[in-house]
């Protein structure tokens, strides 16, 4: 049990890592003209969706795991479902936000930008900040039930 909570939180930390990474690039990126910023979107993100998307589900995975075996301890219950929604929260943003912006940018030349391209990149931006949101909650939410546990083990 120690090590599967021990690899949830390893999880649960590389499932922050890419949503932390779009908010710190976010207030360049706000500036970027509309060109530049449609090559970053289509060259630099190429892969992060595959990479992540499944750290995501699994961080998801074995949260619920952890809630399903911690169950019968209502704070533990409490912590664990506060993590495991914001998981799903996770990827409901990526649908709700970021993956329409993506399905519209990769048909996208910098000379067949739209007009309002600009709104597709504060939604994009939004959807990420939501996510990073949710991902430090999820994370500190299961270091603070770790140190609960190791605080009641001594």
């Amino acid at each position: 049990m120690r090590a599967f909570r021990a690899i949830n939180l390893v999880i649960a930390f590389i499932a922050a890592t890419a949503p932390m990474a779009h908010v710190l690039e976010m207030i360049s990126k706000l500036t970027m003209d509309g060109p530049l910023w449609l090559i970053i979107q289509q060259h630099l993100y190429r892969g992060w969706g595959e990479t992540f998307g499944p750290v995501e589900i699994l961080a998801l995975f074995t949260t619920l795991v952890l809630l399903v075996i911690r169950w019968h301890e209502s704070r533990a219950r409490l912590v664990y479902l506060v993590a495991a929604l914001c998981y799903v929260a996770m990827l409901a943003d990526f649908f709700i936000f970021n993956r329409p912006v993506n399905a519209a940018v990769n048909s996208w030349t910098p000379d067949s930008l739209p007009a309002d391209w600009s709104a597709y990149r504060l939604k994009w931006e939004i959807g990420h900040a939501l996510t990073a949101l949710f991902s430090l909650i999820a994370f500190v939410a299961l270091i603070w039930q770790r140190v609960r546990d190791e605080c009641a083990s001594t």
